[in-house]
This record gives C-alpha cells, sequence and structure tokens, in this order.
C-alpha cells in the first residue's frame, strides 16, 4: 500500500514536469521565431561592408555608421516626428470619437442597432486599395493633399471601425449600477462617459490606443499616396526612399538601421504598457 501511494505522485510529477518542458520549449521556438528578424536587423545595422552579407549574428567591428548615414542624408529625425504626431493624433481621434460612439451602442437601445455594429465591422474588412481613389479625392477636395491631416483623416478609417467596435464590448459589460448612481447624481451622458465609465475603461482603452497606434506608425500606402515633399513623409516612407550612391544598389545597413529606430519605440511602448494590456485583454474575455 505504501509502495502504491509513493508511486502515484511520482506519475503525476512526471506528467506535470513533461507538460512544463513541452509549454517552455513551444514558448522557446514561439519567441525566438519572432525575435530573430529583430535581432538579425541590429545586427545587420552594426555592420559594414561585406561583413553584412556574413551569416554571424554578432558583428566583428560593430560601429554605428549606419544609423548616423541615416540622419546625415536625409531628415529622418523630422520624418520620426510626423509618424509621432501622425500615430498620436490618430489615437487621440480614434478615442474620443470611439468613446461616445461606443457608449452609444453599448448600453442605448435602439432600433438598427445591430445593423450599425454590422456596418462598423464591414467597414473594416475593405482594403486599403480598394478606398484609395475615393480617398484621394476627399483628401484633395478639403485641401489636405501633402500634409499631416491627410493623413490623420486618412487613417482614421483603418483605427475608428476597430477601436469602436472593440470598446462596445468593453462598455457592454460594465455594471449598471454605475450608470444608475451617475444618473441619480445628476451627471449627464457626456459626464458619465468621461468621468464614471473612463476610469474603469482605461485597460481597455491602453490595449485598444495601442494597437490603434501601431497601425497608424506602420501605415505605408496612404503616407506614400497622399504626401509628396520629404518633409511630410512618415518613417515606413522614408524608409522605402532610402538609396544608396547613385541610386543603384540598396543600401541595407542604412535600412536596417531605420527599421530598427522605428521598431524600437513600439517595444519599448508594449513593455512599458504590458500589465495594462493583459488587464485590458483579460477583461474582454470575460462577463463582469
Amino acid at each position: 500500500m505504501n509502495t502504491a501511494a509513493t508511486q502515484a505522485p511520482r506519475r503525476t510529477f512526471g506528467k506535470i514536469g513533461l507538460g512544463t518542458v513541452g509549454y517552455w520549449l513551444l514558448a522557446a521556438v514561439f519567441i525566438a521565431y519572432s525575435v530573430f528578424p529583430f535581432v538579425y536587423a541590429i545586427s545587420t545595422s552594426l555592420k559594414r561592408g561585406s561583413e553584412m552579407f556574413e551569416p554571424r549574428l554578432v558583428p566583428l567591428a560593430p560601429t554605428l555608421f549606419n544609423y548616423v548615414t541615416v540622419f546625415r542624408d536625409q531628415p529622418f529625425a523630422h520624418n520620426l516626428l510626423n509618424s509621432l504626431l501622425v500615430a498620436g493624433g490618430v489615437v487621440l481621434l480614434s478615442m474620443l470619437v470611439s468613446l461616445p460612439a461606443a457608449w452609444a451602442l453599448g448600453r442605448v437601445a435602439f432600433r438598427g442597432r445591430g445593423l450599425l455594429l454590422l456596418s462598423i465591422l464591414s467597414a473594416s474588412m475593405f482594403p486599403q486599395v480598394a478606398v484609395l481613389s475615393g480617398m484621394f479625392e476627399l483628401v484633395r477636395w478639403f485641401g489636405l493633399y501633402d500634409s499631416l491631416g491627410a493623413l490623420l483623416f486618412a487613417d482614421l478609417m483603418l483605427t475608428l471601425p476597430f477601436t469602436v467596435w472593440v470598446l462596445v464590448t468593453f462598455m457592454k459589460q460594465l455594471p449598471k449600477e454605475l450608470e444608475e448612481a451617475a444618473i441619480m447624481d445628476g451627471v449627464g451622458p457626456i459626464g458619465t462617459i468621461f468621468r464614471i465609465f473612463l476610469p474603469v475603461l482605461w485597460p481597455a482603452l491602453v490595449s485598444t490606443g495601442l494597437l490603434a497606434f501601431i497601425a497608424a506608425w506602420n501605415e505605408f500606402l496612404f503616407a506614400l499616396t497622399f504626401t509628396i515633399s520629404t518633409e511630410q513623409r512618415t518613417v515606413p516612407v522614408a524608409i522605402a526612399f532610402i538609396s544608396g550612391a547613385g541610386g543603384h544598389e540598396l543600401p541595407w545597413g542604412p535600412i536596417m538601421a531605420a527599421s530598427v529606430m522605428v521598431t524600437l519605440p513600439l517595444i519599448l511602448l508594449v513593455m512599458y504598457f504590458q500589465r495594462l494590456i493583459v488587464a485590458g485583454l483579460t477583461a474582454g474575455a470575460v462577463k463582469g
């Protein structure tokens, strides 16, 4: 009897140990697969000449020459500022519009609400190429061509359907007692949204806003179409226009250096808001 009692925990421990090892092995493979391109870009950006085409990840003579070249040969710092202004402005406008829209669609019962939600979701299904010509006419009609305002206007089409749909899901899960207490205290709809619901929805706003920021930061087609001058370009377009001597070869070193500088802010944002992102995603997965 004592022998059977001692064998059972061993079997259980073996099963748990095998599952744990398999989990961490798969996690390591996934992390390596995801991180390797960025590590390779960093490695290449620190190399010069023929060393860039060698397979080793650790450069023999690391140098910041490619980073200096990016800022020396073009206004890359100004392009970074453009991307920051566009992505930040898109997030701010998306949140200001999405919060009242999510409250109306998630808390107010009216005829056609389901159809309107489906229409908002279907708007995000159209590829950018399909709406490019119509968006170009609107941008030109408003006099926004070759300005950051054109990118703010165009990128909202990419972010608004997503942010509204996600915030509606979170808004539906808030307890009715919060809204009833606000009404009893004489708080209007706008005050309820921004004074009562906003602090509760903060994790959801951070996770949703970060995804909208990434979409606007990486957007290329609208930025390429609606801007023509170098001073109005965002970083994805600026990287695409990096050329070598005489324009006959691709300068992989400066391209990789620029790619690292574009990717690094997104990584830092995700790391900084990691807890709020996890809290927002887990809050949207269960009903409260």
